[in-house]
């Protein structure tokens, strides 16, 4: 993990024009030959979600060498020739499919697929790839349905196969260094009380396509949809997705469950259809919940909100404890703990590495200050001393690969990822009941 830990900021590298894939050196190829590791993978699902899990898969290949053999999209004048076509360019020798069912029948010698296809189609093509003898990477939200997601949990265990669920959290090492040493190790907040966390969405229109390479109506329809509007906004429809909720909150909602080591036990929520107009976007735009968990120590309260707005906030989760609270994000600019005055002191963490001392004023001065003063101040920031300048998703894909070859074991398990996905859709449903819903014991049972 200490190749995470670089104060350089990723660069990058050049960039397929329109696609975001990275064009990798033309030795690719030549490179990876013969190397042992080398795993042979298929994605199904390319758009730009795929592409971006592709790309990410193309950069670390020399340290994680993965080669591409199959690429699946439904969408075969736009998506699945463009992404056969560069990966072709960059030494992948892939065939394209547009049923995932004839890449299973017809590709032999895989040793995984990834999966970024919409919600609705995670549980089918994930229970498919299992049942073929095929590991999968699925992308998160699970399931829009918790059906759906206890099968493929269910299947993982039948079939001895692993299935890691994006959600990326999980790898990402200020994230682990959060929970395992601030939270586990040193219990640096002491009792947490509360948890506020936010993904308020940037208000804009919705997706668009090329008229000119748009899919005819038989093809829509054959795979579940009704329009290409339909199709390019699946997150929206019920049936298709889970709306922001699913989509977003499901990871925030995750991150809840692993720091608090425990299930919620009931939620109330608000919300609905704001900003957009409800005949395009069935599910909400707008919500706010609070959800309740009883921790080791006393009941913990959270709050959630995603909102249209300018998307002025970002994405962030804040654990208040009694001796501080600690701020943290994907976004690598974002993220802290703030002391409280009478905490016990920390220098002896910033000694271990736990935290970075603050180059600020000394925080017995400031301690002082505050007691003497009736101003409230605000209390000490020190720095998360881990640094995440790669791509969201690459650590998790990396904890996926190196599992499926025996180096390690999965961040993400299906009966992991299963725990977030029943919390977020029953939070769909308190929207919608209107009231406050409990969760039972037996909802979370695989």
């Amino acid at each position: 993990m200490d190749k995470y830990f670089d104060r350089r900021r990723f660069l990058g590298s050049t960039i397929a024009a329109g696609t975001g894939l990275i064009l990798s050196p033309s030795g690719f190829a030549q490179e990876q030959k013969g190397k042992s590791d080398e795993l042979n993978i298929a994605i199904i699902g390319a758009g730009m979600h795929g592409q971006n899990l592709i790309d990410i898969c193309i950069k670390m290949s020399k340290e994680s060498p993965v080669r591409f053999k199959a690429v699946c999209d439904i969408w075969e004048e736009l998506n699945l020739s463009r992404v056969c076509s560069l990966l072709k360019r960059v030494g992948h020798e892939v065939n394209g499919y547009i049923d995932y069912k004839e890449l299973l029948d017809k590709e032999k010698g895989l040793d995984a697929v990834i999966i970024a296809t919409p919600d609705f189609c995670h549980a089918e093509q994930s229970v498919d790839c299992l049942k073929a003898g095929l590991n999968v990477y699925c992308e998160a939200p699970m399931s829009n349905t918790v059906e759906g997601a206890r099968r493929m949990a269910a299947s993982a265990k039948e079939t001895g196969k692993l299935l890691q669920i994006g959600h990326q959290r999980r790898s990402n090492p200020r994230y682990v260094h959060c929970y395992e040493n601030l939270l586990q190790s040193a219990r640096i907040l002491e009792q947490i009380s509360g948890i506020n966390s936010q993904w308020n969405r940037p208000a804009r229109p919705d997706i668009g396509w090329s008229k000119r390479k748009a899919m005819d109506e038989d093809t829509l329809a054959k795979y579940g949809y009704k329009s290409m509007h339909h199709y390019k906004n699946w997150m929206w429809y019920k049936g298709l997705g889970s709306g922001p909720v699913g989509f977003y909150s499901s990871h925030q909602l995750d991150v809840f469950n692993w720091f608090l080591d425990t299930k919620p036990k009931t939620v109330t929520a608000r919300g609905g259809t704001y900003y957009y107009d409800t005949k395009n976007h069935e599910w909400f735009d707008t919500v706010m919940a609070v959800i309740e968990y009883e921790a080791d120590k006393g009941t913990v309260s959270t709050s959630y909100q995603t909102i249209m707005s300018n998307g002025y906030g970002g994405d962030y989760e804040a654990f208040l404890g009694t001796d501080g609270t600690l701020e943290i994000s994907q976004s690598p600019s974002r993220g802290g703990i703030y002391r409280d005055p009478q905490a016990p002191n920390w220098d002896s963490w910033v000694r271990l590495g736990f935290l970075r001392k603050p180059g600020a004023e000394d925080e017995e001065e400031q301690s002082d200050t505050i007691a003497e003063s009736t101003e409230t101040k605000p209390p000490t920031l020190y720095e998360i001393p881990v640094e995440m300048t790669e791509p969201y998703y690459k650590p998790h894909l990396e904890n996926f690969f190196d599992s499926v070859r025996g180096t390690a074991s999965l961040n993400c398990p299906a009966e992991v990822a299963f725990n977030a996905t029943v919390t977020a859709l029953k939070l769909n449903e308190a929207v919608q009941a209107g009231k406050t819903l409990e969760f039972k014991s037996e909802e979370f049972n695989i």
